[in-house]
């Protein structure tokens, strides 16, 4: 479980092919202060497993599924990516409850620089439009970020000068994709209801 509180960028500094996937070899830093073989890792929000160190670099294998699901297969050599390490027990959460675990892309439709933020217009599938709240919590390309004004098949945030610094916001164009995990507790309250409303319905069945 992860928070939405991107620890550092990363760069991509091989993209092996590997069958039906792809071996991300990425430069780093702070996370590999006590990384190791078989630990979890949020890359652009996607929690994948490392399954190698060597010196200033570690390794994640991605399959058909995750490249089908996130904008991972699109990354080439030299883009920096969003990385984050598991939540520790004892930390504090400062941003939402972030799974890792993305459940469709968007795409970057508008980008305004204001006099001291930024302003991110997001597309997406309106399948999902059920799971976003206006000023609710959304982890875009693993950054959590409050819903700042919500259509029906779009939502705008609006980034601080800090996190547009430190994340990889700063590198988006309009028409990029973007990773995106809905809240999970949103995500529970649905299937408690439709659970609710079946239980219901055979109730009067029988």
């Amino acid at each position: 479980m992860f928070t939405g509180l991107v620890e550092e960028k990363g760069k991509l500094k091989e993209k092996i092919p590997t069958g039906d996937g792809f071996q991300f070899v990425i430069e780093a830093k702070l996370v590999l202060e006590d990384l190791q073989i078989g630990s979890s890792i949020a890359v652009n929000g996607c929690c994948l497993t490392v399954v190698k160190i060597t010196g200033n670099t570690f390794a994640v294998d991605t399959i058909e599924e995750t490249l089908r699901k996130t904008n991972l297969g699109v990354l080439k050599q030299g883009m920096s990516v969003n990385l984050e390490r598991p939540l520790a027990a004892e930390a504090r959460l400062g941003g939402h409850f972030v799974l890792g675990h993305i459940d469709t892309t968007g795409k970057v439709e508008d980008i305004k620089a204001l006099s001291n933020s930024h302003w991110l217009a997001i597309s997406f599938p309106e399948k999902f439009k059920q799971y976003l709240i206006y000023v609710g919590s959304v982890a875009i390309d693993g950054v959590s970020m409050t819903v700042a004004e919500l259509k029906d098949n779009s939502f705008s945030v609006g980034i601080i000068p800090h996190t547009w610094k430190e994340t990889i916001f700063a590198d988006k164009k309009i028409g990029d994709t973007v990773n995106l995990e809905f809240d999970v507790l949103g995500k529970y309250v649905e299937r408690i209801m439709e659970s609710k409303n079946q239980d219901e319905s055979s109730i009067f069945l029988n």
